[in-house]
């Protein structure tokens, strides 16, 4: 692989840099460096319309769709210095995950339906997969859509669907032929989720905060043109999604991030009375997750640009989901660590987004590091579970 980017590259991350710089904040970029999950939904919003207004919004969709025309390269480029800057973290469910599908997938009448309210930040949706006996094993889904005349009746149970409490569309896998085979008989629908019968209840996770929800599909009733492609054919649109979820899993934009706010904070905190920063065990630590970061990113840069490789995309989106996500948590421990005491106190989001480090004993930099830690102990189950990831990989890759 060729490590040297094209120099024409360097005009284009300064057009960004420079875009960022005149639009972004000091008060949007301090709640976004905090790191709160869910990032600050006012915040998102607002940056969703502005990259919207600039065409910038959906990098990786196809021009026809409202993408910009980049190369892998340049929206690798533009991740990393969104991020870098501060930007707010914009909402994956829409523009990362059921977009795609609907403009692969879905019938012309769809996609005039959903995607500009997608591109233009007027509908937030909530993912629909998951359900309290069907995580990562994702095809004994018990949710069932049933055709009565020109409508299907919906009901089952659905957990873990990340922010659907500031949602108000949602895409949703359910069993419409319980006779054939589990893959085959799963259908995908697209619906509001103000539709009568839908009750989505937040609920209290481990970082004090309540960005997951489980809802309650009673007899929800939605037309035959809610359905997603043809009856069936939800297993390989779900495959399709987590593929580019995987690969986005990655984070390596975070990462990078992470790094840069771990060297904060030791060059605050003391140990011994001298930063942290100067400590020698400390300093291996850091350098350690540097190269496993570095390593990564360029790892990714394989996948988007399509180098040639032995292996199949699925068992690289796996890996890469698997090297991301045990970083995250490496990043996020050592962040931890950096803080000693002050890690101990636990930031909410109001208290994390509120918070400007007036008082000398709470810096800017202690909101959010435990809340992250506590977060990231979930993203190696998450968008496919470790196991199962391993899984893939050793029956994808090696035909094991």
């Amino acid at each position: 692989m060729n490590l040297k980017l094209d120099p024409q590259l360097d005009d284009f991350r300064a057009e960004v840099r420079a875009f960022l710089r005149e639009t972004l904040g000091e008060d949007v970029i301090r709640r976004s460096r905090i790191g709160m999950h869910p990032p600050n939904e006012d915040d998102r919003r607002w940056w969703n319309r502005t990259l919207y207004k600039k065409g910038w919004v959906a990098p990786a969709w196809p021009e026809a769709y409202g993408g910009t025309g980049w190369s892998p390269i340049q929206r690798h480029i533009f991740e990393m210095e969104c991020r870098a800057a501060g930007a707010p973290e914009l909402r994956w469910q829409g523009l990362r995950l059921i977009g795609p599908v609907i403009y692969t997938f879905g019938t012309p009448e769809q996609k005039a339906r959903y995607l500009p309210p997608i591109l233009k930040g007027e509908e937030f949706w909530g993912q629909g997969f998951s359900e309290p006996q069907a995580g990562s094993d994702l095809v004994s889904l018990r949710t069932s859509a049933v055709l009565d005349g020109d409508e299907y009746v919906i009901n089952g149970q659905k957990l873990w669907t990340s922010e659907c409490n500031f949602s108000n569309m949602g895409f949703f896998l359910c069993r419409t032929d319980p006779a054939v085979k589990p893959q085959a008989g799963i259908s995908m629908f697209l619906f509001p989720l103000d539709t009568p019968g839908v009750t989505v209840r937040a609920f209290e996770t481990i970082n004090g905060d309540y960005a997951n929800c489980e809802v309650f599909l009673d007899n929800v009733r939605v037309p035959k043109s809610a359905m997603l492609g043809a009856p069936g054919s939800g297993w390989d649109q779900a495959k399709f999604l987590l593929g580019n979820e995987r690969t986005s899993s990655a984070d390596i934009e975070k990462a990078h991030a992470d790094l840069m706010r771990i060297r904060t904070i030791a060059a605050t905190e003391l140990k011994d009375g001298r930063p942290l920063l100067e400590d020698r065990g400390f300093r291996h630590q850091l350098t350690q997750l540097h190269l496993e970061v570095e390593a990564l990113d360029w790892a990714v840069l394989r996948v988007l640009l399509e180098a040639p490789s032995n292996f199949p995309v699925a068992a690289c989106a796996s890996v890469l989901k698997v090297r991301g996500s045990t970083l995250q948590q490496k990043l996020s421990e050592l962040a931890f660590s950096a803080l000693g005491p002050r890690g101990l106190r636990l930031y909410t989001c109001a208290e994390g987004f509120a918070h400007t480090g007036d008082d000398p004993l709470w810096p800017l930099h202690t909101a959010g590091v435990t809340a992250d830690l506590l977060y990231l102990r979930a993203c190696t189950i998450f968008g496919g579970a470790m196991e199962v990831q391993k899984n893939i990989i050793a029956k994808v890759a090696f035909g094991l």
